[in-house]
């Protein structure tokens, strides 16, 4: 095959292959979102497969493609279903994918149905499509449209421009900035998608891994933003992002997330000054200002994600989200109305895959009002009355003309089972739930627990695939519906009953990888701040601690991995997630370790905060068996004094506990 005919639409597999980095691929296309649940489900389980940590979404294809070649020595029929979807862009023009779904929906609830662009429960179809034309391999021009009951959005519909180290999308693109896949604090699916410009890259930047993405957007029209001197002006805000990641070694990666959202009407006019001054610091823009009389932002997010993958036999990834909507304390770098979101995927269980996630969330998450410094956006930080984050943020009260929407904090948690039969298809149980805390001061609503569930079927037919969808449940105000639906969508590369996939898994671990369940003594205490007045340390005491974790030789003498500590402090259970356990071992039998994530402490409502360790372990001081000690901090854990029975005063809305420990323990390696 000569270069002339290669396909353009995901460049040369040869170039990708082959190409030095001093020579600068184009543009790629990306896969859809949250439209085709058997293809998206079968991408993600090959990237596990090739040790590439998803981070942020929409995927590249120019990703998928390259990770293929690793993820087919592992599972060659999975890995050529997905060669066979990828196939559709690699032209100069072509469809990338059509569905069309038609459904009937009993009951009385009609809630926004999580990540699905804003669509209802009881919406009665839904079109999608996107195709492509690309005259060279640096312009990529794509249509596309998602439509349901009550909304048409030209969602895909961008023109793309440049290279793989700097591609920029103008129109309608969707960003999903987290490593989880049912949910995303800072901006998500779950409302429709904003025109927007951003940059970006897809091929990695020097030997970190390095991977950015910048973005400004245009959310929809609001009557109701408020400026700092109460009056209200309509207009559209205005949000921007910066992403950056790194992948240093195979199989982790670690990315920090900034959301800035401002402007709109009256409230607009910011310079780009004033804007990047609240960007790099945040906390002097929510309390004091940069000049008098200016308001710079009306609210800011951040979040800081790590993805880690296991390889082997049963390979799984573990992923982890800290978030916050707020600064604590006065400093950049804690987080403050904090959430924390992990979970954990199996690609490969017998014929089956498995994930589940679970998020915890304060509140106050996609609502603010205005103070003297600030904007207020009445309407929350909502595109079209949808979240544009977390599902979660569409199931409570919700904003109406004289009030905001209530901030309640809560719990989440999803359980996705999939299952490729013998006979062909690809089946799928969904399951979600959620809890509002309905007994604080935020909440005007006696809430229920939510329970969500779906169960879906689709086969291979005639080149198409053919679908149907069961799902339904009870909602936080206790109204139930069921939603029967039927799809038939182009694009699909599913097993028939001919294929051999479901028992094609082959795998070992590595040498050097293991897993490790460790228990021992917790000494410790704590530092309690109930509020800014008051402070005051409690005594030394000893509690069981437990940790369950998993480690990978990236080295002769480096391992990386991640832990879960469990340990009760006071008689409540502090959860430590350590997004990145980073160990050096000596030739001697000694290694020495440091680790960093966030902690969870199960308060009247949770706290959230930065959680530090190092340590000194003896390995091997019996078989499979080593004993180590470590020093561990909770940096300033804080929670929003939100029960009414919580001590009040003081200069800001907090509660901080700091935990100081030190525990010995015994370790086995599995």
């Amino acid at each position: 095959m000569t270069r002339r005919r290669l396909p353009r639409g995901l460049m040369l597999l040869t170039l990708l292959a082959l190409s030095p980095p001093v020579f600068a691929r184009g543009v790629t296309p990306y896969l859809p979102l949250n439209l085709d649940p058997a293809i998206q489900n079968a991408v993600e389980r090959v990237l596990i497969l090739a040790d590439e940590p998803v981070l942020s979404r929409p995927i590249p294809a120019a990703l998928v493609l390259e990770a293929l070649p690793k993820a087919c020595r592992v599972d060659r029929p999975l890995c050529e279903r997905v060669r066979h979807y990828l196939r559709r862009y690699m032209h100069s023009n072509g469809v990338e994918f059509a569905s069309v779904s038609l459904g009937v929906t009993a009951g009385n609830s009609n809630i926004t149905l999580p990540n699905q662009h804003g669509e209802k429960a009881q919406s009665a179809y839904q079109f999608a499509g996107a195709g492509y034309i690309q005259p060279n391999s640096h312009i990529l021009l794509n249509l596309g449209a998602e439509v349901y009951q009550g909304r048409v959005t030209p969602t895909g519909t961008m023109l793309s421009l440049g290279f793989d180290w700097a591609q920029l999308d103008i129109g309608y693109r969707d960003h999903w900035w987290s490593p989880l896949t049912d949910s995303s604090m800072l901006i998500s699916t779950e409302a429709p998608t904003m025109p927007s410009i951003t940059l970006s890259n897809y091929q990695p930047l020097t030997r970190l891994g390095l991977e950015y993405e910048i973005f400004i957007a245009q959310m929809s029209q609001s009557s109701r933003i408020q400026l700092p001197n109460g009056a209200l002006t309509r207009g559209h805000p205005k949000m921007g992002g910066v992403r950056v990641s790194i992948q240093p070694v195979s199989g982790w990666a670690l990315s920090l997330q900034r959301l800035l959202i401002w402007g709109g009407g009256a409230a607009g006019g910011e310079s780009v000054s004033n804007v990047m001054q609240a960007f790099f610091n945040p906390s002097k823009a929510q309390s004091t200002g940069f000049n008098a009389g200016t308001h710079v932002v009306g609210k800011q997010e951040a979040s800081v994600s790590s993805e880690f993958i296991f390889p082997g036999r049963v390979p799984f990834a573990v992923y982890v989200e800290y978030a916050g909507n707020d600064t604590a304390d006065g400093k950049n770098y804690l987080l403050g109305k904090a959430d924390i979101s992990a979970g954990i995927q199996f690609p490969h269980i017998g014929p089956f895959d498995l994930t589940y996630e679970i998020d915890s969330f304060s509140p106050t998450w996609y609502v603010h009002t205005a103070s003297p410094l600030q904007t207020g956006y009445l309407d929350g930080i909502t595109n079209y009355g949808a979240s544009i984050g977390n599902w979660f943020g569409d199931q409570r009260v919700l904003a109406t003309p004289t009030a905001i929407a209530d901030p309640v904090g809560g719990q989440s948690n999803m359980l996705r089972i999939g299952w490729t039969p013998p006979f062909g298809g690809y089946l799928q149980l969904r399951l979600r739930s959620l809890s509002n805390y309905d007994q604080t001061t935020y909440a005007t609503y006696p809430y229920k627990n939510e329970y969500l569930g779906s169960l879906s079927y689709s086969m291979p037919w005639h080149g198409y695939a053919v679908g149907a969808e069961i799902q339904g449940g009870r909602d936080v105000f206790g109204h139930h519906f069921i939603r029967i639906e039927g799809t038939l969508r182009d694009g699909e590369a599913l097993f028939d009953g001919d294929s051999t996939g479901a028992g094609a898994f082959e795998g070992e671990r590595p040498k050097g990888d293991w897993l490790f369940v460790q228990t021992g003594i917790n000494y410790y205490r704590m530092l309690v701040n109930p509020v800014s007045t008051l402070r005051f340390y409690t005594r030394w005491a000893a509690s069981p601690d437990l940790t369950i974790g998993a480690l990978r030789r990236v080295s002769r003498h480096q391992d990386v991995g991640v832990a879960l500590d469990a340990d009760a402090i006071s008689g409540r259970l502090l959860l430590g997630l350590r997004m990145i356990d980073y160990r050096y071992r000596f030739d001697w039998p000694i290694a020495v370790h440091a680790f960093v994530g966030a902690a969870r402490y199960s308060l009247a409502t949770p706290a959230y905060g930065l959680y530090l360790g190092a340590g000194l372990q003896w390995r091997h001081f019996l078989p499979n068996w080593d004993v180590g000690i470590d020093f561990r901090n909770v940096v300033k854990a804080n929670r929003q004094r939100d029960l009414p029975t919580d001590p009040q005063g003081g200069a800001g809305p907090y509660s901080f506990t700091s935990t100081y420990s030190y525990t010995l323990y015994v370790s086995r390696r599995f």
